[in-house]
């Protein structure tokens, strides 16, 4: 079992040096929820903001949580989102593999330089993992700390099962720096004996993301808050191995509301489901970004940023320590000026789906609908509410012809439509000017105020109370034939 130091030399030899190198490491366990995002939104920025290099790792050790597909989910969601990677398994790179399983032959290997040097041990204890897992293992019961190198090996040599545990101080204390919570002591008695390696040969997380971060030259971690308690075991692996600790950042959690955590389990939208509600991706990245930090300076007051903006502009030491709720209103407030700012032809590729799900009579141009509901709508799920009218008139009360300020009610609407209805009938060109100079000239030349024409002639194609574009705009898109169709139905219940 003799180790071979020139291997471990070599390892170190192509850590990469001299550049800040971040990683996002998410397990393929399905969705990207929102806190996930901002992990990976923020250590990107990191990267990018210090012009270094930003790594994709994959952590796969715990087999019995994978989900089919959901690497594909994380490869998938980066990309929406603009977050390139410059390393990563799909990539390659120099300190490569970069999915962990495909990095088993690594861990045992540090795993027992640690037993050498005196930071870890080997653990014969029966049901040794699922009382780590359950939480009750407690380090100062296991008779394995105090056998020899000697009986150790013998045990191991012998075919014994075991698994590797980190050796945790019994006295003393552990001091380790966090860039948000500044420093943090923990006294090693409230820490245990965590394991290292399992009986089947693979890595804990705890175990797994220390030694990969060493090798791929990481300088900058981050990870949520919930991982602050296990920093200072991570510290003293580093210190075991004689490396030098990153930066860590740990950043507070998403909330749903003041008392609880977003959970998927309980209904808190993911990355995907955002998506599926009519959220921009360019909205979500913005908004996630800003739970959480805050830029300093001239723009501390500033909330829209484009991602290469949020690159130049991203600061750690606008990372907040408190937790950041996540506010659905908030977030369609930051979409609806994402998609107002669009031009009319990125918005009409966009809503065109929306658009021909609630329209599909043939011969209606989405294209002129498009930039009617783009100032009207927070999501692109608002669209189809806005304009179902225009593939069936819906069922409507006469009370919508009544309108105070157009001086409108049943009686008129009803002599406004049957002078309307020759009017329009006798056009020949079908044009939106020509129905506006058609209907304009109507009302003037009976010395009407133009809502008392177009009120009831939009409430007579729409039935709807509030429609996006005026009469002339709905007349123009129905076409000549279903203006004329829809009028001469509103005549008739008016005349009812």
């Amino acid at each position: 079992m003799a180790l071979d130091m020139n291997w471990f030399d070599e390892m170190e030899a192509c850590i990469p040096k001299g550049e800040v190198r971040t990683r996002f490491a998410p397990s393929p366990t399905g969705y990207m929820h929102v806190g996930n995002l901002r992990t990976a939104l923020y250590t990107w920025l990191i990267a990018r903001h210090n012009g270094g290099k930003f790594l994709l790792r994959i952590e796969d050790t715990d087999q019995g949580r994978l989900v089919e597909g959901a690497v594909d989910v994380i490869y998938n969601t980066l990309r929406k989102c603009g977050l390139d990677w410059d390393e990563g398994p799909d990539l390659g790179g120099p300190v490569g593999p970069y999915v962990q399983t495909e990095r088993r032959g690594f861990y045992g290997k540090y795993a027992e330089l640690l037993v050498e040097r005196g930071h870890a041990y080997y653990c014969f204890c029966e049901k040794t993992e699922s009382e780590e897992d359950s939480g009750e293992f407690d380090r100062g019961d296991d008779p394995c700390r105090s056998l020899s190198m000697e009986e150790a090996r013998a045990k191991v040599e012998a075919g014994v099962p075991y698994v590797i545990r980190q050796k945790i101080p019994k006295e003393g204390s552990t001091t380790f720096h966090d860039v948000v919570f500044g420093d943090i002591t923990v006294e090693n008695s409230t820490l245990d004996d965590q394991i290292l390696m399992k009986s089947d040969g693979l890595p804990t997380y705890n175990f797994a993301n220390v030694i990969d971060d060493h090798l791929m030259g990481i300088t900058h971690v981050v990870r949520g808050s919930e991982y602050l308690s296990s920093a200072p075991k991570y510290n003293l692996l580093y210190e075991g191995f004689g490396w030098e600790v990153p930066a860590y950042i740990h950043c507070s959690p998403v909330m749903r509301d003041q008392h609880n955590k977003m959970s998927k389990r309980k209904g808190d939208p993911s990355y995907e489901d955002l998506l599926a509600m009519g959220f921009l991706s360019e909205a979500v990245v913005n908004y996630v970004t800003l739970l959480g930090w805050s830029p300093k300076g001239e723009e501390s007051e500033r909330e829209f940023f484009t991602l290469s903006e949020l690159a130049e502009s991203f600061d750690v030491a606008g990372i907040s320590k408190s937790p950041a709720i996540f506010d659905l209103e908030k977030l369609k407030y930051f979409n609806a000026k994402y998609l107002r700012a669009l031009s009319p032809e990125a918005f009409y590729e966009g809503a065109r789906p929306y658009l021909e799900q609630a329209v599909k009579t043939p011969g209606i141009d989405l294209s002129l609908i498009a930039p009617l509901v783009q100032p009207r709508c927070d999501t692109w799920l608002d669209i189809a509410p806005q304009v179902d009218f225009f593939d069936a008139l819906p069922a409507y009360s006469n009370e919508l012809y009544c309108h105070k300020k157009m001086k409108t009610n049943e009686e008129n609407s009803l002599e406004a439509l049957q002078m309307v209805l020759p009017v329009l009938e006798g056009l020949s060109d079908w044009t939106y000017d020509a129905i506006h100079d058609a209907l304009i000239d109507l009302a003037a030349s009976h010395e009407l105020k133009n809502g008392r024409i177009m009120w009831p002639v939009r409430t007579a194609v729409s039935g709807k109370a509030v429609t996006p574009g005026g009469a002339v705009e709905l007349c123009h898109i129905l076409g000549k034939e279903e203006t004329l169709r829809r009028i001469r139905l509103g005549m008739e219940q008016l005349a009812r």
